[in-house]
């Protein structure tokens, strides 16, 4: 059996994704995660994308990637950006690729540097959690990622502080973030489609399939949480008379 590994070698990988974050805003690159900067580069954008095909989604993919993992407030960008360039399947597709391997090196990162760190010291919501993850991992995290009750990258690190396996996080991120992907990746689509009208455009527009799905999507998504939230107090409110 192999020794412990030292500390610092341990939390070398978080204090990588720390530097990184950090590097990130001393550039100032957070200037190129903007929808301005989207529409004033669009040509020069779809030009590159046209020319490199493959290579430029699989570099998509990696900045996706590299911003999940450095927790970079800018995925919503991202996918808005994704539809743009590579249409809605292709552009969800590789949305969900990117933002699952970028939550996955964070998991691992957390996992090796700080371990269950959290099941000794949990409360408020963090206990919760600890409960919903002991009850059924699987479906507790998944819920987690269909439904935004906690910022994305949250749900990045608790789960590895709570000894979740690595395959039950893969599947449930893959799984989970597919829905919410496409509804961003679809307002970068319908996005494309306005702007290739060379005008700006009138009502007629919000009935185009493109405009149109998004829309729908991300209201599901908001009656969703609601659903969730009511049907959580309602199991709370009769455990609380049982």
């Amino acid at each position: 059996m192999s020794a412990k590994k030292p500390l610092f070698i341990r939390l070398l990988p978080l204090a990588v994704l720390l530097c990184g974050l950090a590097l990130f805003f001393a550039l100032g690159l957070q200037e190129y995660l903007s929808l301005a900067y989207l529409r004033e580069n669009r040509l020069d954008l779809l030009a590159w994308t046209e020319r490199y095909g493959l290579w430029a989604v699989l570099v998509y993919v990696g900045v996706y990637a590299v911003a999940t993992a450095l927790s970079i407030p800018g995925a919503v960008v991202l996918s808005i950006g994704g539809g743009f360039l590579f249409g809605l399947f292709l552009g969800t597709f590789a949305a969900v690729i990117g933002a699952t391997i970028g939550a996955v090196g964070v998991f691992l990162a957390v996992r090796t540097g700080l371990g269950n760190s959290l099941t000794k010291n949990a409360k408020g919501s963090i206990k919760k959690m600890e409960q919903g993850f002991r009850d059924d991992a699987f479906q507790y995290l998944l819920i987690l990622r269909l439904v935004p009750l906690f910022p994305f990258f949250v749900v990045n690190i608790v789960p590895a502080m709570f000894g979740v396996s690595l395959r039950v996080f893969v599947l449930t991120t893959f799984i989970g973030i597919i829905p919410g992907g496409f509804a961003y990746v679809s307002v970068g689509h319908g996005i494309g489609a306005v702007f290739e009208l060379g005008q700006t455009p009138g009502l007629e527009v919000l009935l185009k399939p493109e405009v149109l799905i998004p829309i729908v999507s991300l209201t599901a998504l908001s009656l969703l949480q609601l659903v969730y939230k009511r049907m959580k107090k309602t199991r709370e409110g009769k455990g609380e008379t049982a």
